[in-house]
């Protein structure tokens, strides 16, 4: 193998011991402070003394594709072009799920790595996922979604479920996580990956509060998969996609503002197109709403007068255009509408009324997708060596760190 590669102007050292990056969907810190006093995460609770425990920066918007890209090539969507789940492809004037990997417009450090002569395997809990952080990579790629179809030929492994040894697990549930720890588990003792990169879902984040006992009982069972991995030897790095907050009022009812039926009643129904980056195929946790949300104005002399609107709607943080947002977020101008609405911390932003489904929320509404999500754990099982401790820090660095600042 080479020594170093080169991967979207940034420099990574080939591993030198099994390294394991992990992305934790939907961790806000808190669920992890709330298992560390439970008791329930003793490997993470000691980690401080021979690791390191830092935050850092997600991108925004904070949902799962336009980060997991963002860390799979230490880049922001400026660079590999990925702004969300969804999309308003101005091609073919549709909207559009951005699960397809056309959509990339950089490499990965993953599928470099291959290329460069590593071991590389990536298991994602999600389907959706697949096929961006798999795009040209040479090696192991599957999902524990539909880990009953993996092939040698489509996914460079076999007969996966029989050597995790868990049944085929339910796309809602707090196994399809546990399902893809397992998965790296027994790669990492069989097949001895150079490089793996691991992603959960975020299905226990949304319906359960960090401190829940539903909560503490999936951390714990991240913990004792975090500690198999280091008593193996390898370099495990863990950071998360986004944050997560309750989306409620005082007494648990959900905060929305529906902003299609806003602009609609002021301006008439052909002024505005809303559209919620937030969606993908699934939506029964958050029935698409999230705290960011992008609109396409078809008269556009009226942008200064919809965004005095809109900046007076009690739950909007902030209305930001195009050149705003896309510089101040790092996003892809031609992959965003005119205008950019962040939700407060505790508001969501919802198109039409009769757009959502919400008969799945059987618990008060949690989700992401702004600001106040975008704090999120860095954390390492080695010392953190030649990084200034007053530098910001972002999770798409987590690969950077993992093979280049480690001690």
């Amino acid at each position: 193998m080479t020594e170093v590669i080169n991967v979207n102007s940034r420099s990574y050292r080939l591993p030198s011991a099994p390294t394991i990056v992990i992305c934790v969907d939907g961790c806000e810190q808190e669920y992890i402070n709330q298992a560390i006093q439970a008791g329930q995460a003793p490997f993470l609770a000691g980690l401080s003394a021979f690791g390191t425990v830092r935050t850092g920066d997600c991108v925004v918007p904070s949902f799962t594709n336009p980060n997991n890209l963002s860390i799979v090539t230490g880049a922001p969507p400026s660079v590999h072009g990925i702004c969300g789940n969804f999309f308003f492809d101005q091609e073919v004037q549709e909207e559009v799920l951005m699960n397809d990997a056309k959509y990339l417009r950089a490499p990965t450090i993953l599928a470099e790595l291959a290329r460069a002569g590593g071991r590389v395997a990536v298991v994602t809990a999600k389907d959706k996922l697949r096929s961006l952080l798999g795009h040209e990579l040479e090696g192991i790629c599957f999902s524990a979604e539909k880990a009953d179809q993996v092939s040698l030929a489509e996914n460079g492994i076999e007969n996966i479920l029989a050597r995790v040894g868990m049944p085929l697990p339910a796309v809602y549930s707090a196994e399809l996580s546990e399902f893809v720890f397992a998965a790296g588990l027994s790669l990492l003792t069989n097949e001895r990956p150079d490089f793996m990169y691991l992603s959960t879902t975020d299905y226990v984040q949304h319906k359960f509060a960090p401190g829940t006992p539903e909560a503490n009982a999936f951390y714990a069972m991240m913990d004792g998969y975090f500690k198999r991995y280091h008593e193996e030897g390898a370099v495990v790095a863990i950071t998360a996609d986004h944050g997560m907050n309750a989306k409620t009022d005082a007494i648990g009812h959900p905060n929305i503002v529906f902003l299609q039926n806003l602009l609609d009643t002021r301006y008439g129904a052909r002024i505005a197109r809303v559209l919620l980056p937030i969606t993908d195929p699934y939506v029964v946790h958050h029935g698409a709403l999230g705290s960011y949300a992008t609109i396409y104005l078809h008269d556009r002399e009226r942008q200064r007068d919809v965004t005095d609107f809109l900046v007076g709607i009690a739950g909007v943080e902030a209305v930001l255009t195009r050149s705003q947002a896309s510089q101040r977020f790092e996003l892809p101008e031609d992959r965003i509408g005119d205008l950019v609405v962040l939700g407060e911390r505790l508001t969501v932003l919802g198109s039409a009324a009769d757009k959502h489904d919400l008969s799945g929320l059987t618990v008060p509404l949690r989700s992401h997708g702004g600001v106040s999500e975008q704090k999120v754990p860095l954390i390492f099982n080695r010392k953190l060596a030649g990084i200034d401790n007053a530098r910001r820090l972002r999770n798409f660095d987590i690969i950077d760190i993992a093979l280049n600042h480690l001690a």
